[in-house]
Formats: structure tokens, C-alpha cells, sequence
């Protein structure tokens, strides 16, 4: 059964108009990466990227291309820690939120 409405249009609708959606999506992001699940993790975040402030924008706020961001967050990308904690520090900024790692047993 096909969809009626594309899914990415529904996520980024909802994005626009709820901050706790945006936030548990940027959360949910990094969570997956600390869990090792990178490709999951990368993909969360590029949907994220591309729903909320989008590639050119985080570029300007990396100084990095945006297609070299894209290139980095796609299922075949593998940036350094370096570039992705940047990415990760930029979208915190822009949403205004402080995302912590805290040690559970």
C-alpha cells in the first residue's frame, strides 16, 4: 500500500511546529552515535540538518561546504570526530539546547 504523503515532508512539518520533536531527533541522533550506531546515527542527524537549519546554513556556521557536510552525514561518509562534534555543538546552538552524557549502570 503506497504512502499518501511523503514521509519526509511529515517529519519536517512536525519539526517546524513542535521544539520536543526537534529536540528528541537531535538527541536521539547522538544518542545512536555514543551507542555505536553510526550509520543510524549520521542518517538521524542529515534528516534533522536537512528538515531544520539545512547544509547551507550549517555551513556558513562550520565554514565548511555543505556539500562536503552532506558528504560527511551520508551513508557512506566517515567524518573525523573533530567535524562531527562540530556539527553536533552548531545544532545544539541553533536549538538551544545543552544535550549531556550522563553514566548509567
Amino acid at each position: 500500500m503506497p504512502l499518501t504523503r511523503d514521509f519526509r515532508v511529515t517529519i519536517r512539518e512536525r519539526l517546524e511546529r513542535d521544539p520536543g520533536f526537534r529536540e528528541a531527533l537531535l538527541e536521539e541522533g547522538v544518542q545512536c552515535l555514543l551507542a555505536g550506531e553510526v550509520d543510524v546515527g549520521k542518517a538521524v542527524l542529515r534528516d534533522y540538518v536537512n528538515a531544520t537549519i539545512g547544509f547551507q546554513e550549517l555551513g556558513g556556521l562550520t565554514a565548511k561546504s555543505p556539500k562536503s557536510l552532506m558528504r560527511m552525514l551520508s551513508p557512506n561518509g566517515n567524518p573525523q570526530a573533530r567535524n562531527l562534534f562540530e556539527i553536533i555543538s552548531c545544532l545544539q546552538e541553533r536549538e538551544g539546547l545543552h544535550l549531556k552524557v550522563q553514566a548509567v549502570r
